[in-house]
């Protein structure tokens, strides 16, 4: 019914004609365009611990800054149905109507904002994945990634769970929200009682796919029955399992048709359980991914689909319309990024966008810590209501050099440029971009070509007085009212004898300068950084593709995804490809190397380099370099040593950092106000997360700036409630 009643209005756009053509939804109302918000942690959604009301000021700040950048149907992130439903103690819940009434603040915003957005809530009810003891599921497994032992749901308690579902959805309609999202997929309760994995009943609501499948079409049914026609329900519903023992083809259209039988608006897609050891959606991950996975549902039901999943840029987002793959499409990240997104790309702006890079380091990672979201390319998101980027007063207006265009330097000087201030920013390379510069040219971290291409764009249209290939002295600022020192680090090099052997090379010389590595490596640190440079020597042929140019198809045999999702959850065994170098990567500490990546993303890089037969040794201390090679010492857990000699063509360091700041004293010396930030800072890893928050954040507040005075995010309090519930379950669970 709905796909043969899409109608368009007005004149296509002339470059997405797509992407914003209006989408009806029958008694639910239409779209204004294709661009679904999708749902995310953000930390934004707060709840109580009594269940009372709570000021969402912030969340509704947050929304009605992407509603007026021009979206037309947003989700929030999820709201649970009931205190068992909860992601993290005391986390957002909607069963009572003071719950419903903080809402309202929301919902209200949004449509102020912009009248001709909407926004549905998301109803998530985590299941065994909750990170309390009050957990429960289908059945009484414990998912490898949670932290409790779920309780088996009676069938008393089955029914009334779909009950406050209902409720829940009635609340949100009473608070302004024009639909819910009904969360189906990714391993959250209605998915585990949907396969045989993790459903063991024997009862009505087990057994049979028929059985199984009653859970979320009862839900569907029971929301509809409560809300009436003119409601948008979402149901996302998952596509593709990616984990043993989950839906086929079969079961997965079973449902689909039941779903849009039971009354719902749309389907959008879900792509793997959070417990899948397939990555789905970090950086390494291809642009538009799984849309061939939506495809192949569309002849199945009548009602929208939307694709999801690394779908970044309007240009991608126009392609996976264009081709059929979906009528609608998710984008979530990509909003953290830049609120205006889809306002730039209908103005012939797209060159402005700030793109998402696929990171998780300021989103997923910190929702997993229990602190706020952002961004690592932009800071201000779910920041909205304390980190304001408003014209300096008249008459404040600052004459200011910034050494360095780096992440740092360029989130201060166009945030700076941009708020009214005169910037000239100096660097002594030849092109901006610091050490994104070597990042971009690491096999799956392409999507930093997209932010320096954001930079280049931001620096001309803000007007800041660029001067590349220029090293200056301090002397040579004194004209400026002020300098801010962003001059990053410099590797640091370990006192190894030997260490200036002929075979020794830096990261740097391998990244930026591309000097030629042999076939055996060996990588001294297990950082971010060495962690980068054994990706990088692992992989041949080209080492700066553009993200455009990632294979969709090599990904998959990668990776085991069976591209027909004949396999049941989508399953296949893996097709792995020779290593290019022999690569040896070490660390001083014991236990797992990589420990400090990313949380979301740091199985990621393991299993990639694991793969490539890369050998992880730890407890290492690290003897001589000569011709022979690399002679290290390893320390086993229980204190023995074993000397052993790597025979190695080069030895690269990845030791660490220090921070350039020669520029700092002879500054002050001349009087002059100062500010270091990022590396210059702080080295630590290369941190571009923080680098650019605090360029960002010295920007905003710049001229009431102390001389010497860093500004970092505040995490909140958040994290400590998670270390609380994690110290609880491991005493309780006797978890080292």
């Amino acid at each position: 019914m709905f796909r043969h009643s899409l109608r368009r209005l007005g004149a296509a756009h002339p470059q997405y004609p797509n992407l914003f053509k209006p989408l009806d939804l029958g008694a639910a109302g239409t779209l204004k365009n294709r661009v679904l918000m999708g749902s995310m942690h953000s930390g934004l959604e707060k709840g109580t611990i009594f269940g009372g009301s709570t000021d969402l000021t912030s969340m509704g700040k947050f929304f009605a800054a992407r509603a007026e950048g021009g979206v037309g149907l947003m989700v929030t992130g999820g709201v649970a149905p009931n205190r068992q439903g909860w992601v993290s103690p005391f986390a957002a819940k909607m069963s009572n109507s003071s719950e419903a009434q903080s809402h309202e603040v929301v919902t209200g915003m949004v449509h102020d904002a912009a009248p001709d957005s909407k926004i549905c809530m998301q109803i998530l009810h985590s299941g065994r994945y909750g990170y309390h003891p009050l957990a429960v599921s289908a059945s009484p497994v414990k998912s490898p990634i949670g932290w409790f032992t779920p309780k088996e749901l009676s069938g008393a308690e089955v029914r009334g769970t779909i009950e406050d579902y209902a409720t829940c959805a009635k609340h949100a309609k009473d608070a302004g929200y024009d639909g819910v999202e009904i969360m189906g997929s990714e391993g959250y309760l209605i998915n585990q009682f949907l396969v045989e994995r993790t459903n063991k009943r024997r009862d009505e609501w087990g057994g049979s796919y028929e059985n199984r499948m009653k859970f979320p079409v009862e839900i569907v049914k029971a929301v509809r029955e409560r809300v009436g026609d003119d409601f948008i329900i979402i149901y996302r519903l998952s596509m593709l399992d990616l984990v043993s023992d989950g839906s086929s083809w079969p079961e997965i259209v079973a449902l689909a048709s039941a779903i849009e039988s039971a009354g719902a608006t749309i389907i959008n897609t879900g792509i793997g359980w959070h417990e899948a050891r397939v990555p789905t959606i970090v950086t390494s991950v291809p642009r538009a991914a799984f849309s061939w996975v939506t495809k192949k549902l569309m002849k199945e039901v009548n009602i929208p689909l939307c694709a999801t999943n690394r779908i970044n840029m309007p240009h991608v987002a126009e392609q996976v319309l264009e081709r059929g793959d979906a009528d609608m499409v998710s984008m979530a990240r990509p909003f953290l990024a830049d609120a205006n997104l889809v306002k730039k790309a209908e103005e012939g702006r797209t060159e402005e966008i700030n793109t998402c890079i696929g990171c998780n380091q300021a989103c997923l990672d910190h929702t997993f810590k229990g602190i706020t979201a952002s961004c690592l390319v932009n800071p201000v998101a779910c920041h909205e209501d304390e980190l304001l980027i408003e014209p300096c007063a008249p008459g404040s207006e600052m004459d200011v050099a910034v050494v360095g265009a780096g992440p740092a330097g360029l989130a201060f000087a166009t945030t700076a440029a941009e708020r009214g201030h005169r910037v000239t920013m100096y660097d002594q390379a030849g092109e901006i971009g610091g050490q994104f510069n070597m990042a971009k040219a690491i096999p799956g971290k392409e999507e930093f070509h997209e932010t320096i291409r954001y930079y280049n764009t931001m620096l001309q249209k803000h007007g800041v007085n660029v001067k590349l290939n220029t090293r200056v002295s301090a002397s040579d600022l004194k004209r400026h009212d002020g300098v801010v020192v962003a001059t990053g680090v410099e590797p640091r090099t370990p006192p190894i004898p030997g260490i200036d052997h002929p075979k020794v090379l830096s990261y740097i010389d391998v990244l930026r300068h591309k000097k030629d590595v042999g076939k055996d490596v060996a990588i001294i640190g297990a950082g971010g950084i060495g962690f980068d440079v054994a990706e990088y020597l692992v992989h041949s042929g080209d080492m700066d593709q553009k993200a455009d140019d990632v294979d969709v198809g090599a990904y998959m045999e990668e990776w085991g995804v069976d591209i027909t999702n004949e396999a049941r959850s989508g399953l296949q065994e893996r097709k792995l490809h020779s290593p290019a170098r022999n690569i040896t990567l070490l660390q001083r500490k014991q236990g797992k190397l990589g420990a400090g990546l990313g949380k979301t993303t740091g199985w990621v890089h393991r299993a990639n380099l694991t793969k490539m037969d890369v050998k992880m040794i730890g407890g290492v201390t690290y003897d001589k370099i000569d011709d022979d090679g690399l002679h290290i010492t390893i320390k086993d857990k229980k204190g023995k040593e074993t000397k052993q000699v790597l025979n190695v063509d080069n030895v690269i360091t990845c030791a660490g950092q220090t921070p350039l700041r020669e520029l700092c004293d002879p500054l002050e010396e001349l009087g002059m106000k100062v500010w270091r930030i990022g590396g210059a800072e702080e080295a630590g890893e290369l941190d571009a997360k923080r680098a650019i928050d605090m360029g960002t954040r010295l920007a905003a507040k710049l001229e009431g700036a102390k001389a010497g005075e860093v500004f970092t995010m505040d995490p909140g309090g958040g994290a400590k409630v998670i270390e609380f519930f994690r110290n609880y379950r491991n005493k309780k669970e006797g978890v080292a």
